[in-house]
Parts: C-alpha cells; sequence; structure tokens
C-alpha cells in the first residue's frame, strides 16, 4: 500500500503522471526514518527539519501538516501493509503541485508516503568489508540547498554507478573546495584518537539527523571531543577510524581507504549508546 495524500492505494496504481514536478524538475523534498513497533525514531527531529526545508524552498505548508497528522498517516499506513509489529523504513516524500515550468504556478503541495520491512529493530554494526573511495567528477556545492533531503540526487547516484563499477561499498564526495563532505548516503566521521570530527553544515553536507543526534551524544561523553570541521582528503589516511551514519543504518565503520585499514572501536562503543538515545526519542 502507498498513502497519497492520506488515500490508501494499490502500490501498482498509477496516481503520479508525467507531469509531476518532482520528476520534471526535482522540486520535491522527503524524510526517511526509522519506526519499530509503531514508535517513530526521532520523529520530532524529522518532522521539523521537513518543515523548515519546505520553507526554505518556499512551498506552502497545508494547515494539516501537523506533527501528529503526519505521524498518524504514517501509522496508518503501516498498519495497512501489516507492518505495524514490525521494523519499517518510512519515506515520506512532499512535491510541489503539477503546473509551470522553473517557476510553479502553485506553491502548495501532495505528499506520498511508503514502508518497507527492515530486518532489524534497532542498529546493528555490519562486521563486513567496507571500502571506500573519493568520487572527483562531479562536486558538492557548499550552500544550504545542499544541506537539504532533496529529490535532486543525481550526484549521489552517479557517485553509486560509479562505487558498483568499481567495487566500492561507498564513495566520499567532495566539494568544490576539495573538501570531504560526506558519503552517498550519510554523513561522515573521523576518528584521531578521543577527537571526532564531522564536517560543518557550511561546507555542504546534509543536515543528518543521525548526525546531529550523535554530535549531541558525544558532546555529553567526557572520553571523546567533536568537532565540525573541515576534512582535507590528506587527513583520511592519518586517521584511526572512518564511519558514515544515516537515520536507516545507524553507523557504518569504513574499513578501508586506498592502502590504509580502519579500526572499529570507536563504531562499536557508540552503536550501544546511540541504540539507548533511540529507544529514549
Amino acid at each position: 500500500m502507498v498513502n497519497f495524500n492520506g488515500t490508501l492505494l494499490a502500490e501498482d496504481e498509477n496516481f503520479l503522471n508525467g507531469d509531476n514536478r518532482g520528476l520534471q524538475y526535482g522540486d520535491g523534498l522527503f524524510e526517511t526514518l526509522r519506526v519499530v513497533n509503531g514508535k517513530l525514531f526521532f520523529w520530532e527531529d524529522h518532522y521539523f527539519r521537513l518543515m523548515a526545508s519546505m520553507r526554505i524552498l518556499r512551498m506552502e505548508i497545508p494547515m494539516q501538516f501537523t506533527m501528529e497528522h503526519l505521524e498518524a498517516e504514517v501509522l496508518k499506513t503501516i498498519t495497512a501493509k501489516e507492518l505495524q509489529n514490525n521494523a519499517v523504513r518510512v519515506k515520506i516524500l512532499v512535491f510541489r503541485n503539477t503546473g509551470g515550468l522553473y517557476a510553479p504556478t502553485d506553491n502548495n503541495v501532495q505528499y506520498v508516503i511508503t514502508v518497507k520491512p527492515l530486518t532489524a529493530p534497532f542498529y546493528v554494526l555490519t562486521e563486513q568489508p567496507y571500502e571506500v573511495e573519493l568520487f572527483k567528477d562531479f562536486y558538492l556545492n557548499a550552500d544550504m540547498l545542499s544541506n537539504l533531503k532533496t529529490t535532486n540526487k543525481l550526484l549521489n547516484v552517479v557517485a553509486g554507478v560509479y562505487s558498483q563499477e568499481n567495487g566500492y561499498q561507498n564513495c566520499l564526495l567532495l566539494n568544490q573546495k576539495k573538501q570531504v563532505v560526506e558519503t552517498i548516503n550519510g554523513n561522515l566521521f573521523l576518528v584521531n584518537k578521543n577527537i571526532i570530527k564531522t564536517p560543518p553544515l557550511e561546507d555542504g553536507c546534509l543536515n543528518g539527523i543521525l548526525r546531529k543526534k550523535l554530535i549531541e551524544l558525544l558532546e555529553a561523553l567526557e572520553d571523546y571531543e567533536i568537532l565540525e570541521a573541515s576534512i582535507s582528503p590528506f587527513e583520511l589516511q592519518k586517521a584511526d577510524e572512518l564511519f558514515l551514519t544515516n537515520t536507516i543504518l545507524g553507523i557504518v565503520p569504513i574499513t578501508k581507504y586506498r592502502k590504509k585499514e580502519f579500526a572499529t572501536a570507536t563504531a562499536k562503543n557508540l552503536i550501544g549508546k546511540l541504540n539507548a538515545r533511540a529507544r529514549l526519542a
């Protein structure tokens, strides 16, 4: 089942057309979140990020788009798929109404909610090899639009194809200043002894919910110092650890970059603390 503007439809039903602005111009936003047994992880953060992003893109926010209303629509969709007792990946896609060319004729929006089952109820650290490489064909812009989860993700898609073609599990994306910004599907953290760095939003990284939560967690721990600071490609091979974060996977340790192999001790230490915070969110 798919939730289209509050109406449950069959997944194979044709409810969008070729004039859809998300398709025509990438004029849309999305939120991806984890739901376990009906509990939306970090829902308040996801909701307010979506509202802030809609305002930045000058979309009209419908009166019914309250946190309670959208939560109810998410749970309605999960129940319709009979996944209310499971771990679920939820995607909320918001796009402007059809009409216009680059300039829309209407700033009101529609939405689609889709759900898919997940295998594990909480974040689990993978023990698999995870090799990355720099992607240098195209660069992120160091501006506010890069902080948003828009439907314009061509750079990420092409980087994903590159990583598949070359046998990598992921790629590190650069901005136009040649600073390391993020991975294809998550924020990047670099560990040197007890200092943990992650690129600042000003460098063009996604304003990730797990990034925010991990920064808050690290700020409360005496064992680590967290810095939001630019990361040069030259720092990568000097690091003790690298890992990425996103809402669905949690923490994913990077085990190899070029000739350097990385430890995973910090990631292992943080995954349990992150799960504890998710339960309380």
